[in-house]
């Protein structure tokens, strides 16, 4: 019989092979600063995607010849690819940019050592070998200060979160600043409970926190009701809390990193709301920097524009004809004038290209203001993806060959990535995503049925395809109601849409009627969600009026990961918040996720927008490519004026 190891012997081999996987790492990665070099004179672009993707065919063909799970292999290579990326992007950069690549330089940041913006500046300054000086400042002000007076050479500002959004207080500051954004990091950030060796949850009485982290583990505190809130400038003044303090009740929401250098633990993990949680950070320098054409670049600018109808809409135009993706959209208040706005944007564009020159000269004559606040490199790394195909194959092991694992891919069902082709949704002769725009006419019930039939004959000659019912009333409708409308839509060759809020609703409905809608008041209804994903009805789901863009396709998910994969998505408007009581059909948001997302999209006006911008707001849905629209019970109440509308939307 085979005698069994000892586990420290096991152990010093793996610790072994670790130090061998970490030198043939730096090994990769000192051979990728030649393949930089070698595009430094050839001029040719940081990625070959084709040939990343045939890297990790071959690399997972092998691996399974190992005995290694195809995703394992590429998981870990996407992150071996990124990071090469990353490096030769910093040193290109560099090159371009001598003065930014000095081999020491002070950076200003929020805090002191261990805050995350100390963690951001600090791997940015490690990428490019450039010895950090750290300047620990007191607030976003006094960071642009210091680089401003000349006592740091760049400084890093927390720009947006994935889990809690963008920092308005960080756009504010950039308004009257004359420093360039010469770069950006994103860093991911993992939030623990920090506390003294030796305590315990069981202990903590007051936890110490930076506004930002409590938005972003607001789920895990609303679950420790008892415990006592106590805002700080930043993470690190927090941790420094801790450990001033005489006993082990109270603790902090820093990283385990920064718990490290105070000497904390982390007594809990994992706190943030959602899995990946993720901070972008810009860095900001007195001059602005070239960015070499073979980088990918991030453009940044900030705008008012003419305070007249679709002001705004005429710009965004302005991007989509050069064929410019814009990947962020913000606005904020313009101090001393009072429901005016300057609006900031990413374009994924490179200052120097003529595409964007030209549009920028175009801009000009559309806007009353208009500045660029940096060119820099995109440091957004794609994953290089494999299709299905190649990764159903599990590598060779002792099961029988007739067990195959469900290997489907990781990304989110509602995402490009999952599903490369359009949706289409097709109820009798309604379909929406097949390329006819979709018009779809709101109606309040309930009413007469006599007055109902003579509304239903009117919508249909005027050119829609389909009518969507909210009760407007108090008590609920029958069913028996609900059948009869149905039915007269259906005699006039008209789609039922038909509200519903709750799961008994649900249930009944769908035996009558040919679409459900969920208002955005009930997208966080995961109960309702999951019933409308285990029903074989189309589903349209509306935006709840404050939810980012990711809340609601993570919304879309629930629903499709239950079964329902016929679901369309309806933006009706959000709030700011400057201004909470007004309602704002969110074009950014609609392009944003037309982009991201395979399902249909509606923009619905009943909200959001004013009786008399009607007509121009659904030209600019469907100009933005989405695939249809919702107008309201008592909008264009001109027969001739929405027949004229809906004949032009429908060329």
């Amino acid at each position: 019989m085979k005698k069994t190891p000892e586990l420290n012997q096991t152990r010093e081999q793996i610790t072994a092979l670790d130090k061998e996987l970490l030198s043939l790492l730096s090994k990769r990665r000192s051979l990728s600063l030649d393949v930089a070099r070698s595009k430094e004179v050839d001029v040719r672009p940081i990625r070959d995607t084709k040939r990343e993707k045939e890297l990790l065919a071959r690399l997972v063909q092998q691996g399974r010849e190992h005995g290694l799970d195809a995703h394992f292999v590429i998981s870990l290579y996407q992150s071996i690819i990124e990071d090469s990326v990353l490096n030769q992007q910093a040193y290109l950069h560099g090159r371009a940019n001598p003065e930014i690549q000095q081999p020491q330089s002070t950076i200003a940041y929020l805090g002191a050592r261990g805050s995350y913006s100390y963690l951001a500046a600090s791997r940015f300054c490690q990428r490019r070998q450039v010895e950090m000086i750290d300047l620990g400042c007191q607030s976003f002000d006094e960071i642009v200060k210091s680089v401003e007076l000349g006592h740091a050479d760049l400084g890093f500002l927390p720009i947006e979160n994935t889990s809690s959004g963008s920092i308005n207080e960080v756009y504010d500051v950039l308004q009257h600043t004359s420093l360039s954004i010469v770069g950006e990091t994103t860093i991911e950030v993992g939030h623990c409970l920090l506390t003294k060796d030796g305590a315990s949850l069981e202990d903590i009485k007051t936890v110490f926190a930076h506004p930002q982290p409590i938005s972003q583990c607001s789920h895990w505190l609303s679950q420790h009701p008892k415990l006592t809130l106590a805002y700080c400038s930043s993470s690190a003044e927090a941790m420094q809390n801790v450990i001033d303090a005489d006993d082990n009740s109270v603790a902090a929401i820093g990283s385990a990193e920064g718990g490290a250098l105070y000497q904390l633990s982390a007594a809990e993990n994992g706190l943030a709301n959602q899995k990946i949680n993720q901070s972008r950070f810009i860095v900001v320098a007195r001059k602005a920097v070239d960015v070499p054409s073979q980088l990918p670049a991030k453009t940044t600018l900030i705008m008012a524009t003419g305070q007249k109808p679709g002001a705004l809409v005429e710009t965004l135009l302005v991007l989509k004809a050069h064929n410019i993706n814009m990947s962020k959209l913000e606005s904020r208040p313009i101090p001393g004038t009072p429901w005016e706005e300057m609006f900031y944007l990413d374009v994924d564009a490179n200052l120097a290209t003529a595409e964007l020159q030209q549009a920028l000269k175009e801009l000009e004559r559309l806007t009353r203001f208009i500045k660029v606040l940096g060119c820099y490199p995109c440091e957004t790394v794609k994953p290089t993806q494999l299709n299905n195909s190649q990764l159903l194959i599990e590598p060779v092991s002792s099961k029988e060959t007739s067990e195959k694992s469900n290997t489907l891919d990781d990304a989110p069902k509602h995402s490009t990535l999952y599903r490369q082709q359009k949706t289409v949704i097709e109820v009798k002769q309604f379909n929406v995503g097949k390329g006819e725009f979709a018009a779809i006419k709101q109606l309040d019930i309930p009413m007469a049925n006599d007055a109902f039939a003579a509304q239903v004959k009117q919508i249909k000659e005027t050119g829609y395809q389909a009518v969507l019912m909210l009760n407007t009333a108090t008590e609920s409708v029958s069913l028996s109601e609900m059948k009869q409308y149905c039915h007269l839509l259906d005699q006039a060759g008209l789609t039922s849409v038909v509200e519903v809020n709750s799961v008994s609703e649900i249930n009944d409905t769908v035996k009558v009627a040919d679409m459900v809608y969920i208002s955005g008041k009930e997208m966080y209804n995961d109960e309702l969600l999951c019933s409308a994903g285990s029903v074989t009805t189309p589903v349209l789901l509306e935006r709840n009026t404050m939810a980012s863009t990711a809340d609601w396709l993570a919304s879309a998910n629930k629903i499709l990961t239950q079964g329902n994969q016929q679901l369309i998505l309806v933006e009706a408007g959000v709030r700011s918040f400057t201004t909470p009581e007004q309602l704002s059909l969110d074009l950014a948001g609609l392009i944003e996720v037309i982009a991201q997302s395979h399902l249909p999209i509606l923009g619905n006006t009943s909200f959001a927008v004013e009786d008399n911008l009607v007509s121009q707001q659904a030209k600019a849905i469907k100009q933005l490519s989405a695939n249809g629209l919702i107008i309201g019970n008592k909008q264009l109440t001109d027969t001739a004026q929405q027949t004229e509308l809906l004949h032009q939307l429908h060329q």
